[in-house]
């Protein structure tokens, strides 16, 4: 499905670009008076088909449909149309207003036999002397599951022409391709929720009931550093277990992940040591939620518990240009490199470490492309250092949305 949607993207992404240089071009030759006609069709259909575009992105309803319907109408040339869901009218614009409840009976029959039809002027069967409507052409919107999900009804002032037919199907068509987008980007937002969903119940079980420990253990003889724990814990959980946003930004980051190593070197002590150095300029940066505190995490419990003696763990973040490039780095046991292109199931102990490493990385390529992906370097005995690379600016990614 991703490879779908950033396809499907690119494409609307091309449209967009070409409208504004086929526009750039008909305003230079325009002044000269040497813009063609074809010229101007091509922009007119552009234009009007990118005004369509953005309602029909956010679903089929009756809001979106209100804003699109009259540039659809344009677009087929029709006297009237109509867009309707599975069962009710949404909206309609020009002509055929008394003729609702008929349209909405051919538009559920069309969208139970995914089937486009014609109406003849026979079939409409109206009382009134001066309707104008001599026909309508009825096509299914078909969804990304290849079933409708609703139909587009072009209203016809005389006898339905083939190349009415046409230009309704083909519409439909279009339009069609715009909700399946639409329900492809909802699909990614469920995903990635549900994916933050799944790092925070590995996160739980295995940091609360050591976190808990640690602080029971100073109850007695230091109850003013249990109960500055106790404070850390509640500011981490709060962080971790918030309801709203996707993204955050480095700073939120990097503070809760500065409460993460508090608790643990209550628990570590002298064992744990951490170095930090962090650009100042790329605190602001937006970076999907919970994707750096996993790696550090995973680099105290898979890196430093197994390993005897001192550990140290180094977190980086380094202004790159347009750019900002993080490292987790930690000197303990490593792992095996097969691990990385194995099945979660197969990897034994490495499981967690393997599925969070995962997560991160299916999140990244999400928001920011393929080519922002996690790079592991690792070995058994070698340690492991995790490197990933954010824009500093992409569309769609904002702190707290």
């Amino acid at each position: 499905m991703g490879g779908n949607l950033s396809a499907a993207v690119a494409v609307v992404a091309l449209v967009s670009a070409l409208t504004a240089a086929l526009w750039a071009v008909l305003r230079l030759r325009g002044r000269r008076g040497i813009a063609t006609a074809t010229q101007r069709a091509t922009y007119d259909v552009l234009h009007t088909a990118g005004l369509a575009a953005e309602p029909l992105r956010t679903g089929l309803s009756a809001a979106g449909a209100a804003k699109a319907v009259r540039h659809l109408r344009t677009l087929v040339g029709a006297a009237g149309l109509a867009l309707l869901d599975r069962t009710e009218l949404l909206a309609l614009d020009g002509r055929g207003g008394h003729h609702a409840e008929q349209f909405r009976a051919a538009a559920g029959r069309a969208v139970a036999a995914n089937r486009s039809t014609v109406l003849r002027e026979s079939e409409l069967h109206c009382n009134r002397v001066d309707c104008p409507v001599r026909g309508a052409v009825v096509a299914p919107l078909t969804g990304p599951d290849g079933w409708p999900v609703g139909a587009l009804v072009a209203i016809a002032d005389d006898q339905p022409a083939p190349g009415l037919v046409q230009a309704t199907l083909e519409t439909a068509h279009w339009a069609g391709t715009q909700l399946a987008l639409a329900e492809l980007d909802s699909s990614r937002e469920r995903l990635a929720r549900a994916e933050v969903r799944a790092l925070r119940a590995q996160i739980s079980p295995h940091f609360i009931y050591n976190a808990l420990t640690a602080i029971a253990s100073f109850v007695r003889t230091d109850p003013e550093r249990a109960r500055e724990l106790i404070l850390e814990f509640a500011e981490f959980t709060r962080y971790s277990f918030r309801a709203h946003g996707e993204f955050t930004t480095l700073a939120e980051e990097l503070r809760s992940i500065d409460r993460y190593l508090t608790i643990e070197r209550a628990r570590f002590g002298d064992r744990l040591q951490v170095h930090l150095l962090i650009a100042p300029e790329v605190l602001p940066v937006s970076l999907p939620f919970l994707c750096l505190q996993p790696l550090v995490e995973n680099a105290v419990r898979h890196g430093l518990s197994r390993k005897p003696g001192t550990g140290t763990i180094r977190i980086e973040a380094r202004d790159a240009g347009a750019e900002c490039h993080l490292t987790v780095e930690d000197d303990g046991v490593g792992m095996d490199p097969a691990v990385l292109v194995s099945e979660p199931a197969d990897v034994g102990d490495d499981a967690g470490q393997h599925v969070g490493l995962s997560n991160v990385d299916d999140r990244l390529r999400s928001a920011f492309g393929d080519q922002f992906g996690l790079v592991v370097e690792t070995g058994l005995g070698a340690g492991t250092k995790v490197s990933m690379r954010v824009p500093k600016f992409h569309p769609g990614v904002r702190a707290g949305s």
